[in-house]
């Protein structure tokens, strides 16, 4: 006889390890105990050595499905006499914290269940099990305990303590377990009064979105605002309210034949759509479809999710005459946070919603659905939340305990320790009170949970960021070290992070988005760095064109087409689309800002470029949301077209000027859009082939980094990664986090850790 003891870290926690072992305890014959300490997962086993041997293989080759395991230790210890094995009480130890699950979706047993007339939890809307439901959002502090959960307000009853106490049960120590007995429950309000409740308030819901209502329906990490999406009225009324004019609805079906109706998947996004995270999947729109032209209008492409939760499953369950396809889109005002308590949903959508589908099973993080399209296969990020946030990204060295605040737009923050950076789910834009205070509060509880305790604190370069006044306003606080970092910089380490990478080699940078601050004070975007985790290079640069009107020039892409005419020394003809859009007195005042340089900082961005040819082109004149006319830009281009456009380059500079000469000559031919848009996506791929062969010729760099949110455009990355695999590279593009601003806090973590420790 021996004895060991088994140390294990990683996510290990509410996904139903410790019964796993206790299983797998019992098969081996083995006596001793299991338990989760702040930790991690502790075992301390005693029987013959070969028999521990193989008990440890199958605990590291074959754990649960939602678990994923970072490290085991083994250390050999006297045998203590044990005689049975147990799952013993769990353990706090201070300042030690673990990995934790994700919120997963109902899985297929428990979906089984659901719909089974003899099942005790038959359509009970919060049944969950060890495999799946919620984890992130419930929780209130480490170890992963129900006393530690929202779930602590509900008692079990005898029935789900048996399941719960029972090892061979699917829900042995399910911490969210509970049945119509002694669970949470659902309500219908209407004018703040309760008119229905469980199953009535379900089929209650159920007809009054068939009747073109907006209900506000409490899910598993906020509100959603939903309507039937066929319905064009229900979707006009739903925008008017929202205040969001254009900006696309994600839908939701029951399942993936009934998304196959309304879009255009492949294997791998069908996959992508059915996984047990369940996000929104950014698909082509199937041609023939009955889906209102209200839900994402100007746009080929359009999210559909699955249910992940009982309830929403209920809500789209396809025997009952009712809209089988729902508008789901995040509870909230334009730009303002979700909504996730019931006080607050009431507070503030009663305005928007005809009623509010209520349930009394407290929300303690809010979090959106993650949004996802397919590239090569794998899941390229354009939202990271549900699902997949907070797992953490392993870091190459143990890092300092350190928080890095991210950006203005598509806010995440990160926080390091050991070997983990931990980066949040999405914040959303820090524009305003309220997201700020979102924000705050999101960062206090990760602190917490993860316990951290920063050394040392990174922001963006901008100093009007938000999220780097909140960072320099802490740091002289608490007298910490602040490292302020370039915005690109920050995307390029991001992308390296995303791919583990720890050559202390340089790379090529390709990184394109709308904004960020630069080191000489303008406004950067079209970028080519040579650099790693220590330092960039700027190698070459979008030429520098003025901005009119600083940030409102974003809201406008007529101006910035003529802006970026005038700078070209090129004419504003009458006829372009750009002139006729705007009026005489506009176009003067516009001539006389750039003439004088009246508030019109310089800027390289890539996404004012797209813009400019956007607006050019005829496609979109003025945005009501974050890149519009890039997306419809993208949206019309044809796949035949072969042409592209010239650019010409002056030492360090990339001039476009040759570039809008050759589109004004389309436009005044007659060209069609959707070949002039092609053209111009084919003229960005060129560029950047070949500025990439030209610094592989003069620094021997074979490797290129795609990072920046104009890296979301499909074809343009597509293309791109095509043409330089073709020509040799090594290319790399963002897989595990969003290529937009929700990246730059890794990046911004990885160049401070490097700054603290000198890890290349």
């Amino acid at each position: 006889m021996a004895g060991r003891k088994i140390e294990i870290t990683g996510i290990v926690q509410g996904v139903g390890f410790r019964p796993f072992v206790f299983n797998l305890a019992s098969r081996y014959q083995l006596k001793g105990w299991v338990k989760n300490t702040s930790k991690g997962v502790i075992i301390e086993v005693d029987g013959e050595n070969t028999v521990v041997d193989a008990f440890l293989r199958d605990l590291s080759s074959s754990p649960p499905p939602l678990a994923h395991i970072d490290h085991i230790t083994s250390q050999e210890i006297s045998p203590n006499g044990y005689t049975t094995f147990q799952i013993i009480e769990s353990e706090s130890i201070a300042g030690e914290f673990v990995p934790l699950s994700p919120d997963i979706a109902i899985c297929d047993d428990c979906r089984r269940e659901m719909f089974d007339p003899s099942n005790p939890r038959y359509r009970y809307p919060f049944i969950n099990c060890t495999n799946c439901g919620p984890r992130f959002t419930i929780l209130r502090d480490i170890p992963y305990d129900r006393p530690a959960t929202t779930m602590a307000d509900f008692p079990l009853c005898t029935y789900c303590k048996g399941e719960y106490n029972d090892p061979a049960n699917r829900r042995f120590h399910a911490q969210p377990v509970a049945c119509p007995t002694c669970g949470p429950h659902i309500w219908l309000e209407v004018d703040q009064k309760e008119i229905a409740s469980h199953e009535g308030a379900l089929q209650q819901a159920r007809q009054m979105l068939k009747e073109g209502k907006v209900l506000a329906i409490k899910g598993l990490g906020g509100f959603h605002l939903a309507c039937d999406a066929c319905n064009e009225q229900a979707v006009q009324t739903l925008r008017e309210r929202k205040r969001r004019t254009d900006k696309p609805f994600a839908v939701m079906v029951f399942d993936a034949a009934h998304a196959e109706r309304y879009g255009e998947f492949s294997a791998a996004e069908l996959a992508l759509l059915e996984s047990k995270e369940k996000p929104i999947v950014l698909v082509q729109k199937k041609r023939q479809n009955r889906l209102s032209g209200l839900v994402a209008p100007g746009n080929e492409r359009v999210g559909i999710m699955l249910p992940y939760t009982p309830l929403h499953l209920l809500l789209l369950e396809p025997e009952f005459d009712f809209p089988e396809v729902l508008v789901m889109t995040s509870a909230n005002l334009s730009e303002e946070p979700i909504a996730y308590t019931n006080t607050d949903a009431v507070a503030r959508l009663s305005e928007i919603a005809d009623g509010f589908l209520m349930h009394n099973r407290e929300i303690h993080v809010r979090i959106d659905d993650s949004v996802i399209t397919e590239f090569q296969g794998k899941a390229y990020f354009a939202r990271r939340a549900r699902g997949f946030a907070p797992q953490p990204v392993l870091l190459p060295a143990p890092a300092p305990t350190l928080l890095a605040v991210g950006a203005e737009l598509k806010n995440t923050f990160c926080l390091s320790k050991d070997r983990y950076a931990f980066l949040s789910h999405h914040i959303g834009d820090l524009q305003n009170a309220e997201t700020l205070q979102s924000f705050e509060e999101a960062i206090q509880h990760y602190e917490n949970i993860f316990r951290v305790k920063p050394q040392a604190l990174a922001c963006d370069l901008h100093p009007d960021y938000l999220s780097s006044q909140y960072a320099q306003g802490r740091a002289r606080r608490q007298e910490l070290p602040l490292f302020k970092i370039q915005h690109h910089h920050a995307h390029l380490a991001a992308c390296l992070a995303d791919h583990d990478y720890r050559a202390g080699q340089p790379v090529i940078g390709a990184i394109f988005d709308g904004t960020g601050f630069g080191t000489d004070g303008a406004i950067w975007g079209g970028e080519f760095f040579v650099g790693n985790y220590a330092g960039f290079e700027r190698a070459f640069h979008l030429a520098y064109v003025p901005q009119p009107g600083g940030d409102t020039a974003t809201r406008t892409p007529a101006k910035m087409a003529l802006a970026h005419l005038w700078s070209a020394n090129l004419p504003w003809m009458d006829a372009i689309a750009p002139c006729q859009h705007l009026t005489e007195e506009e176009k003067n005042v516009l001539r006389r800002q750039l003439e004088q340089s009246i508030n019109t900082p310089l800027t390289s961005s890539m996404g004012r470029f797209f813009d400019a040819a956007s607006a050019l082109i005829g496609v979109r004149q003025t945005i009501n949301y974050e890149a519009q006319a890039a997306i419809e830009l993208e949206a019309i281009c044809t796949p035949d077209e072969q042409g592209t456009y010239p650019f010409s380059i002056h030492d360090d500079i990339l001039d476009p000027a040759p570039l809008w000469s050759a589109m004004l000559q389309d436009v005044q031919m007659g060209l069609s859009k959707e070949r002039m848009a092609a053209k111009f996506h084919h003229a960005i791929t060129d560029m950047v082939v070949e500025i990439s062969k030209t610094i592989r010729q003069e620094r021997a760099i074979n490797t290129v980094v795609l990072s920046g949110g104009v890296w979301q455009n499909k074809v343009l990355l597509t293309h791109s990664v095509a043409c330089l695999e073709k020509a040799g590279f090594t290319v790399l593009w963002h897989q595990h986090i969003p290529t937009n601003d929700g990246g730059v806090a890794l990046g911004q973590i990885m160049i401070a850790m490097h700054s603290m420790t000198k890890i290349k």
